[in-house]
């Protein structure tokens, strides 16, 4: 198992939250309705994750992404080998037996990175849109999904069937800031969307510690929950002692309920650079701010483009 990353938090906040291996809690995550997928077994449902032989799967030739950072897929690797894959790949079937990946390449290449020899996935004919909108809203109002399944089938639902948060909003009957605060659990670090995966920590929990704009903060008050059983009060008292402790990261944020026009705001602009690229800052006076994350200067000048097409 990847031995875990330690971050330099300070020693004020490595006393106060602790720092013993929880590795042992952490088993890399699974597909409990997951059969093999071979050239001769064919899923049934499109909502489901099944498992699909790493040799049975093929790039994408339309990927607009050509250059991956190596440093990166090494460090989603070794999530993977502590985690598991947490969001599965989306492929469609071939002719010949095989899978073309739709969505999901970074991923699929850390996993072989990691030594998978099987990696969950989405299969889907691609020329079935209806059809796999509706197993898709099927899945997502099943009583027994968790709250990342539940983020990564309105993510799935956005991407694959090219809808607004407002259309999809509309699809499973929910509000849109209510589909919006969902998807923002996947802004979350894979340690803290593991943990939410398999009730190691609430939604509740998971909702503060988006209020927190460091990533290794958010991993290390993860751990004090698992570790102390800390409830979501207690997490929010904790996060306020830290602007108390020598050494401890200040960038701590109090959370702020959005007005509707915000979501908007990101729902637009994430057609351009897609909203896991986005992150937006409000304070209780109204002053606002967003950060544009770019992962390419390619990307940036397509983002320029759009702007000005002149």
């Amino acid at each position: 198992m990847a031995k875990q990353q330690q971050f330099g938090l300070g020693k004020g906040l490595g006393a106060l939250l602790g720092g013993e291996d929880l590795t042992e809690l952490r088993k890399p995550v699974g597909y409990i309705n997951k059969q093999v997928v071979t050239a001769e077994v064919k899923p049934k449902d499109t909502s489901d994750v099944l498992r699909v032989p790493v040799e049975l799967i093929e790039p994408n030739p339309y990927q607009p992404r050509m250059n991956f950072d190596n440093e990166a897929l090494r460090e989603l690797a070794d999530s993977i080998r502590t985690f598991g894959l947490i969001q599965p790949i989306t492929v469609r079937r071939k002719g010949d037996g095989k899978y073309q990946i739709i969505s999901g390449e970074r991923r699929y290449r850390a996993s072989i990175m990691a030594g998978m020899d099987m990696v969950p996935a989405y299969i889907r004919d691609a020329s079935e849109q209806g059809m796999l909108e509706m197993a898709i809203v099927e899945n997502i109002q099943r009583e027994n999904l968790d709250p990342i399944e539940v983020a990564m089938s309105y993510q799935r639902l956005m991407e694959e069937c090219r809808l607004t948060q407002e259309q999809m909003a509309d699809r499973v009957g929910k509000k849109r800031a209510s589909v919006a605060n969902q998807l923002r659990l996947l802004k979350l670090p894979a340690k803290v969307q593991h943990d939410l995966k398999v009730g190691l920590v609430s939604v509740g929990h998971a909702k503060v510690l988006l209020g927190v704009e460091n990533p290794a903060l958010q991993e290390a008050l993860c751990d004090a929950i698992v570790k102390n059983g800390l409830s979501v009060r207690q997490l929010e008292d904790k996060i306020k002692s830290l602007d108390k402790t020598p050494g401890a990261p200040k960038n701590v944020l109090e959370p702020v309920e959005l007005p509707q026009m915000y979501y908007r705001l990101l729902e637009n602009l994430g057609r351009y650079v897609g909203e896991n690229s986005l992150s937006l800052r409000r304070g209780k006076d109204g002053k606002s701010a967003i950060t544009i994350r770019f992962e390419s200067d390619t990307q940036a000048e397509e983002f320029l483009k759009a702007l000005d097409p002149r």
